[in-house]
């Protein structure tokens, strides 16, 4: 389909908490897409209409889009409607994959590890259920994060040594500011940190973050050069076909299609789990999927037409 493609639209900032790092992707994957030739245009649903999309004749819509109304269905619903093809998963993996919980569910489904925890709500919060929290799941510490947000934003870790109820609280609190629903509770798993890229389904070469203190926050994954990447990471042959066979089966699982990313915890006993999958992967100089496509011998550009190539509507 690729080679048909000649006219082509980058969607890119959005409303959501990730706007700014949308807008990098964005930028990178417009002048890429150039470089190939393509005649590109850049839309942004929160200052563009409708109707510059719908009348732009383009050919495919490469989703650079992060967070709500972004990558969980939203977008992607329009982009059925106005019959455009568009980079990504369609509108149920979107939606699926935006909710930490039911992706954690089908995975658990399928087979697949995931780390231990429980999804709450604010309102859920009282002191009874956190302290029955902390005794199920606290042994190492907790994570809690919001349940439909992106780029660690609105994430505490807590160390079992300094866990209470009202810290927890605190932390709940905190992730449910970034989404007024769900809140995942979830133990700390201290391990090695891997995220993992699949392009069409296949697995690429496993990553491995190291990050300062175990610090991969917002800040350590856009603006800093203080995080180190192992690519491929240092796994044995076995591991690393055990951990890309569980992301291709998580990818499936969900009902995905064209790319995304996996993020996953290798625990100290060897096993792995997988945390979340990306379904509108970072673009950014920092971005994680560029990086394990070099690995392969595929460059920046050569990886945007490759997902532009996979371009489809529901």
């Amino acid at each position: 389909m690729v080679n048909e493609l000649k006219r082509v639209v980058v969607l890119m900032g959005g409303i959501s908490s990730e706007r700014e790092v949308s807008i990098l992707s964005g930028t990178g994957v417009t002048e890429a897409l150039r470089s190939k030739g393509l005649e590109v245009e850049t839309w942004d649903p929160a200052t563009d209409s409708v109707g510059a999309l719908e009348e732009g004749g383009y050919d495919a819509a490469f989703i650079a889009l992060h967070g709500k109304l972004g990558e969980d269905g939203s977008v992607q619903g329009l982009m059925n409607c106005i019959g455009l093809p568009y980079t990504g998963p369609g509108v149920a993996a979107s939606a699926i994959a935006m909710d930490k919980e039911m992706t954690k569910t089908l995975w658990r489904d399928a087979g697949v590890a995931v780390p231990a925890g429980v999804c709450i709500t604010a309102a859920d919060a009282t002191d009874e259920k956190l302290a029955q929290i902390i005794r199920d799941f606290g042994a190492t510490g907790l994570v809690v994060k919001p349940g439909h947000d992106g780029s660690s934003i609105g994430v505490t870790k807590l160390d079992a040594g300094k866990l209470s109820v009202e810290v927890l609280r605190e932390a709940v609190k905190h992730a449910a500011d970034y989404d007024a629903g769900e809140v995942l509770v979830e133990e700390y798993i201290r391990g090695r940190e891997l995220t993992i890229a699949l392009v069409d389904g296949k697995a690429l070469p496993v990553i491995e973050i190291i990050a300062p203190e175990g610090s991969y926050d917002f800040q350590n994954k856009y603006y800093t050069d203080s995080v180190r990447y192992e690519c491929p990471a240092k796994l044995t042959d076995q591991e690393t076909r055990e951990l890309q066979d569980a992301c291709e089966r998580g990818f499936a699982a969900i009902g995905c299609r064209g790319w995304a990313r996996v993020d996953a915890m290798q625990r100290p006993d060897g096993s792995f789990a997988l945390l979340e999958i990306n379904t509108s992967p970072g673009m950014t100089p920092h971005s994680l999927v560029p990086m394990a496509a070099r690995a392969t011998g595929l460059d920046y550009a050569g990886l945007c037409m490759k997902v532009l190539g996979l371009a489809e509507t529901d």
